[in-house]
């Protein structure tokens, strides 16, 4: 895990290298192992290292092969590089590092683009070629990796983090009306390319863009998900399925084992993160460490799932630390988690997972996470409703949607109503070929575009702000390709994951799985009140928001008058996605 930058110049111009070198400071939590800048002609490349895989000065970034005449800066992991280690060297390629990074640079000269199709990992690199002048930037399948860009006068730079790019200069940071929209209508997701801002893009995941020297630019998708099977996949029983996944789910886990310091877990306590525990386990992996995190109860609500973590560390003789937040905490803190954002991210969970990074990172510097369970295996409680569904697009909508077109035009001011762009990005992924079930229309929306810019992102961005590199076995692209081919009804069994949860009943205690899905309360984010109440009220009536004028003052106005009432579909505060988009422009952008 690290940061990357660059800078490409098209006008004849040398690159701005001490724009180069604020990225790459801006960076330095995600790699603060080491770093380095490499320029050469109209070029210029910059890495922060997080050490993993070979910890020697010789997997140091940027890369340089002067015998194939190319370089690299890479973020990421690939699971399978010691095999296609052997491969390479089988055709004559001579290396001088252990790590994955000189695997990219050998595989690229070996295999061209085409590359990548070899890949187990999450990755967000660019390579360059010294003699052609050509650059190929390249995002994982699933965007565990994020990759963001913008263009500048002569040029091009781009950065693993968008406050990276802000610290570089000349960006355009008005908003992008149809990101506003998404973000208001998606509990802040974004699809790629769009950010909020508009002279920042972010690269699609399971793609490749290739710059020629003069500027020209082309991208193509390099893998997509389709929910497609044979007769076979459709008359297999239900059981064959489950021993098929579990063998599955023990290939990702095991892959994600590759590294050169222990691999520790994220135990919360769910079915996800007990399988993935177990899993670990069973691979022999010993005095292995894993972490929960829990919070005051509220309400009635349980703020914490202690209990069901603790019965899966006994079962496995985990090291396991328990790591208690009391609410003062998550309130003091919420600054830096806001500042760790690379986009605005509403989730609760946020300022939760920012403090359990910073305490795993005492004792880890590697986990691996449950994130992705619930889209890829129907864990949520809209893909029943979509089972044969004659209207899937507005069954959706109404189910996920955090507002309608109508009270969205109520939100915003004039210059920013637009278009119904958020109905319009559900209604082409729906009609797009390679899923012909209601079910798995939406299953693969939530699986490549909801989740990359939901619960990934906000796994890489809170885990990286302190050099912490979290791995996502339930993302392994193998294990997802493998899943599209389950049929629907057998994820919708059993209140949902079905398949899945017969799995886990093969290796972890019922007890975990024959419970309620926990949600961790957050009163102060979830019914805005106390200095967090405050927090967005000033964000809201401050000067640069009346100037940036997003948000109807009546509408405003209302959600302040009872600001525990007005809360979405999904459980999210309606005035904490106003209040928290201010709060970030004002710390990021001004």
């Amino acid at each position: 895990m690290c940061g990357i930058s660059g800078e490409v110049r098209f006008d004849g111009r040398s690159p701005d290298l001490a724009a180069l070198s604020r990225m790459n400071a801006q960076q330095r939590r995600r790699g603060p192992d080491s770093g380095g800048v490499f320029a050469q002609g109209a070029q210029a490349w910059g890495h922060r290292r997080l050490k993993i895989m070979d910890l020697s000065e010789s997997a140091q970034q940027p890369m340089v092969d002067p015998e194939q005449g190319i370089g690299i800066v890479f973020n990421g992991a690939i699971y399978n590089h010691p095999e296609l280690r052997r491969e390479l060297e089988a055709k004559g390629y001579r290396f001088y590092s252990h790590g994955d990074t000189e695997v990219l640079l050998k595989a690229y000269h070996a295999w061209g683009e085409d590359f990548v199709q070899r890949l187990n990992g999450m990755f967000a690199f660019a390579i360059w070629e010294r003699d052609s002048g050509r650059v190929l930037l390249g995002r994982d399948r699933l965007g565990i990796k994020p990759l963001y860009y913008a263009e500048i006068e002569g040029g091009l730079r781009f950065a693993s983090a968008l406050p990276a790019l802000l610290a570089a200069g000349g960006v355009d940071t008005s908003i992008d009306p149809a990101a506003l929209n998404h973000y208001l209508s998606f509990h802040a997701v974004v699809p790629a390319p769009h950010t909020l801002l508009a002279g920042v893009r972010k690269l699609p995941p399971g793609t490749l863009m290739r710059i020629e020297p003069d500027g020209r630019r082309s991208e193509r998708r390099f893998w997509s998900l389709r929910y497609e099977r044979d007769a076979a996949d459709e008359t297999r029983s239900f059981e064959d399925w489950t021993e098929i996944l579990l063998d599955g789910l023990r290939g990702a886990v095991r892959r994600r084992l590759v590294a050169d310091v222990p691999v520790g877990a994220l135990l919360s306590g769910g079915v996800d993160s007990s399988l993935i525990v177990g899993l670990m386990a069973e691979a022999g992996v010993r005095d292995l460490r894993t972490y929960n995190v829990g919070f005051e109860d509220v309400g009635g609500e349980k703020g914490n799932e202690f209990e069901y973590a603790d019965i899966v560390a006994r079962e496995f003789g985990t090291v396991h630390e328990r790591i208690f937040v009391p609410e003062s905490e998550l309130l003091r803190r919420l600054p830096e988690a806001v500042e760790a954002m690379s986009e605005p991210m509403v989730s609760h969970d946020c300022i939760g997972f920012y403090l359990l990074s910073e305490a795993v990172s005492r004792h880890s510097k590697v986990v691996q996470s449950g994130q992705g369970a619930d889209e890829v295996f129907g864990g949520y409680h809209w893909y029943p409703k979509l089972a044969g569904s004659v209207d899937p697009v507005a069954d959706y909508l109404a189910a996920f949607r955090d507002r309608d077109f109508e009270e969205y035009a109520r939100v915003v001011m004039p210059p920013w109503l637009g278009v119904d762009a958020s109905a319009a990005y559900v209604a082409a992924s729906f009609n797009a070929p390679g899923a012909d079930d209601p079910v798995e229309k939406a299953l693969r929306l939530d699986t490549t575009v909801m989740l990359v810019d939901d619960p990934v992102k906000r796994v890489d961005n809170m885990t990286m702000a302190f050099g912490l590199e979290a791995r996502v076995p339930f993302l392994d692209h193998e294990l997802v390709e493998l899943a599209a081919r389950i049929p629907a009804r057998h994820k919708l069994a059993h209140g949902g994951k079905g398949v899945l949860k017969e799995a886990a009943r093969k290796l972890i205690p019922g007890a975990v799985i024959d419970r309620p899905k926990g949600y961790f309360p957050v009163p102060a984010l979830k019914y805005l009140q106390g200095p967090v109440l405050e927090r967005v009220r000033d964000a809201l009536s401050s000067r640069s928001a009346r100037e940036r004028g997003l948000f109807r003052q009546d509408y405003v106005d209302m959600l302040l008058a009872e600001p525990g009432t007005h809360i979405t579909p999904l459980r999210g505060s309606k005035l904490w996605q106003l209040g928290l988009l201010e709060w970030w422009l004002q710390t990021h952008v001004g």
